[in-house]
């Protein structure tokens, strides 16, 4: 048995709004959009978007959005801080920085304020 991959689950206020925001500027393709539920991906990573405070989905409740988060391992880390930086999502405390215990990252904010760090080892080729 072995682990393959993560898929985050965000919550979001409108799936389609966030569909438009990931899609325009993040540089997401959008293969599967319902009302209250849509599959984010760019490249080898999937980002799950679902509707929070959905009465058509029962148990989602408790849940808002932006109070979530996430992590991608990336390669040219670089780079993707400028598109991010030049799209102007960058989070305000979350600049390119070499971490302690052996990675670059920086962190953004999607359209519903949660956070999605990106990162690669310190060091990496870039």
């Amino acid at each position: 048995m072995t682990f393959l991959a993560a898929t985050p689950a965000l919550p979001v206020r409108d799936v389609a709004r966030a569909v438009a925001f990931y899609r325009e500027r993040l540089g997401f393709e959008s293969p599967h959009v319902d009302p209250g539920f849509a599959v984010m991906r760019r490249d080898r990573v999937e980002i799950h978007l679902w509707e929070a405070n959905n009465p058509s989905c029962p148990g989602a409740e408790p849940f808002l959005a932006g109070s979530a988060s996430c992590r991608v391992r990336v390669t040219g880390l670089p780079q993707l801080y400028a598109e991010f930086q030049a799209q102007g999502v960058v989070h305000p405390n979350g600049a390119l920085a070499g971490r302690p215990w052996g990675v670059d990252d920086f962190t953004i904010l999607d359209i519903d304020g949660n956070a999605i760090g990106f990162d690669a080892p310190t060091g990496a080729d870039s």
